[in-house]
């Protein structure tokens, strides 16, 4: 296998995964922000910027971290590298470089996410209802898993796209302990807003 065929699949499985992953957590803290419980402005938004990697470039456009703001920029702008919306791009672009590799079922399933994703605006979002979203997102990831996992072969090609897609998760899961952990700990110090 060439090893650029190896690191387009690394990056198609992680690429996925990251769209997945970031859908999570946007429809984590957007259903926590609708709780009777929630304050306006609980910083929720920015823990979730936080987390992500993207709070020093979100900040960079943005002067509010708002619910509409975060979610636009982490769902559809094309200029934050990791947003849904680059990631179903770039795992599209990694699937189209690698077509004689991958099964046309897959392609399939990730050709037809992007045209979707593509046609996605913040209104139409909004008028579906914004968990839908992110539920459509979370289940063309498990489509296109599914698909994956059930018509590759078993080889070099699966390894790799199974590694990109386990070490997204683990550097993900990792981002989200340390963020959270940490804030744990500064709360029961009473030390969280020094």
């Amino acid at each position: 296998m060439l090893s650029r065929t190896a690191d387009n699949l690394f990056w198609l499985g992680r690429s996925v995964e990251r769209a997945e992953n970031t859908a999570r957590m946007l429809d984590v803290t957007y259903r926590n922000a609708m709780l009777p419980s929630a304050t306006e402005g609980s910083g929720e938004w920015e823990a979730t910027l936080n987390v992500g990697g993207d709070m020093d470039a979100f900040f960079d456009t943005h002067d509010e971290a708002t619910a509409r703001s975060v979610i636009e920029y982490m769902a559809l702008d094309p200029s934050n590298s990791s947003s849904i919306f680059t990631g179903i791009g770039t795992a599209r672009e990694n699937a189209r470089a690698t077509r004689g590799t991958i099964t046309s079922e897959m392609w399939e399933s990730i050709n037809d996410t992007w045209l979707e994703m593509r046609a996605q605006t913040w209104e139409k979002i909004e008028l579906k209802g914004l968990s839908r979203f992110f539920d459509w997102v979370k289940e063309r990831s498990h489509v296109f898993r599914g698909v994956a996992d059930g018509t590759m072969l078993r080889d070099d090609s699966y390894l790799f796209l199974r590694l990109g897609r386990f070490l997204e998760r683990a550097d993900n899961t990792a981002r989200m302990l340390d963020y959270y952990q940490w804030g744990a700990l500064l709360r029961s110090l009473s030390s969280l807003r020094a």
